[in-house]
């Protein structure tokens, strides 16, 4: 973490105070990998096979098959359970010859840059499983941390130019368990665990932010221990009011770097220039520009040149990587607490060894194939030259008015065989979709 001035060095002071507590109380969590032999690949990049261009196999990430019901449920909004054509021992009675299986066009998925079929990773998944079968069963503090678990964190924490990762189960735990661990700083530094409100935490966050990041500052509220200002959509100007009106000294920003409902990005470098006057904490998460953003992958930060001015940086391995499980880079002291304070973090059974090898895999493949990152924002420019909707993302956000509307907006596109999202529970109905390398290039008609 980069001290700007008196509040750095003050977080800094307080993460020391909450660990030495921790640590007088016996309640200082270790991580202590088992190691399983063979070995994981270290860092010899050359045992990666990897690609200068799109490859057959590249389009089965984004072509789907369906059944024929199915299909004319989607069109016409009939309620699921997901169990049409599927027989007693849960093998589908696929019948593609006589018609019944319909292909579609994914635009809906994550998957941004392809990497969920590419055979370094199918080989990586292969070989740990053969090899260790899905690995140790239990929380990473009990035994389910291993060399592998170990390699994929430093692996991360070298790609976000972070002193070192802390791996969770999902993005949404990984939220969830720093939001709880920063509430945890108070309560562990008060006297007698009852904390005056001049020693509590505030935590501003934007208004659009990721439900991970809300229902885990709900959590953090429950324990008294924060109080929470939300500021107006990538407002820097409303953020600023919050925060100089704002008499608490310990004073946090969290924000989604690249929106996953409206596709557009959080304003970094304000907010950089903000932390340099306010002295808060960062934290960002970024979910949606890991892999995507940056010369390297490294995301929504390097993107900007400001890796080195965000404090806590958030992540998953289920988007653009093509794999599972979420993650925390930071500093040694910050992933300490959290592994030792973050609730969905220790209650939660760790990644299998496949999944950690296969994301480890990705990190490498995603950072050798920067061709991929070219040809997704090559995709925004073709989209936004073709339609003149003003897009800045992968992310595509079509905003149709009511509930009714953005239903039958997503119908059209699904006639044509590409399926799209309506979006129902946001502040405001929208169909959103997003493009990913491997479309191929989008022509005057529409299709790819």
């Amino acid at each position: 973490m980069e001290n700007d001035n008196n509040y750095g060095d003050s977080w800094d002071s307080w993460v020391d105070e909450a660990l030495a507590k921790l640590h007088s109380l016996k309640l200082l969590r270790s991580l202590r990998p088992i190691n399983l032999s063979p070995q994981p690949y270290k860092n010899c990049e050359d045992d990666y096979q990897v690609f200068d261009e799109m490859q057959p196999w590249d389009r089965s990430s984004v072509e789907i098959s369906i059944s024929e019901p199915t299909f004319h449920k989607w069109l016409l909004d009939i309620p699921s359970a997901g169990d049409e054509d599927i027989w007693s021992n849960g093998v589908a009675d696929n019948k593609e010859d006589n018609g019944r299986f319909k292909k579609l066009l994914l635009f809906s998925g994550n998957d941004y840059l392809g990497l969920s079929s590419h055979p370094t990773i199918a080989r990586a998944v292969a070989k740990a499983a053969q090899e260790h079968g899905m690995g140790p069963r239990g929380s990473a503090l009990i035994c389910g941390y291993t060399n592998y678990h170990r390699l994929l964190e430093s692996s991360l924490a070298d790609l976000k130019k972070k002193e070192d990762c802390l791996l969770c189960p999902t993005g949404f735990a990984a939220n969830m368990a720093v939001m709880v661990a920063l509430g945890n700083i108070v309560s562990l530094l008060a006297a007698d665990a009852k904390p005056m409100k001049e020693d509590r935490i505030a935590i501003f966050s934007d208004a659009l932010n990721h439900a991970s990041i809300i229902d885990g500052i709900r959590l953090a509220e429950r324990q008294h221990t924060v109080d929470v200002y939300v500021y107006r959509h990538c407002d820097m100007s409303h953020l600023s009011s919050l925060l100089s009106s704002c008499e608490l000294k310990k004073k946090v920003v969290v924000t989604d770097s690249l929106f996953s409902m409206d596709g557009d990005f959080a304003p970094m470098i304000e907010l950089v220039n903000l932390r340099k006057r306010h002295g808060f904490l960062l934290v960002i998460d970024d979910a949606h520009g890991t892999f995507v953003c940056g010369k390297h992958g490294g995301g929504v930060a390097e993107e900007f040149n400001c890796d080195r001015q965000v404090d806590i940086c958030i992540g998953t391995l289920s988007k653009a990587a093509g794999c599972h499980g979420g993650f925390i880079a930071c500093s040694k002291k910050w992933k300490q607490l959290v592994q030792s304070r973050g609730r969905s973090f220790i209650f939660s059974t760790s990644a299998p060894v496949p999944i950690v090898a296969a994301a480890h895999a990705a990190v490498i493949v995603g950072k050798k194939e920067g061709w991929r990152r070219k040809a997704i924002w090559n995709r925004v420019q073709e989209f936004r030259a073709l339609t003149g909707i003003p897009i800045t993302s992968p992310i595509i956000s079509l905003i149709v008015g009511s509930e009714e509307k953005a239903l039958k907006a997503s119908r059209f596109p699904l006639s044509l065989s590409l399926k799209m999202n309506s979006l129902l529970h946001m502040h405001r109905p929208c169909v959103a979709a997003a493009t990913a390398t491997n479309y191929n290039n989008f022509d005057g008609s529409g299709t790819c």
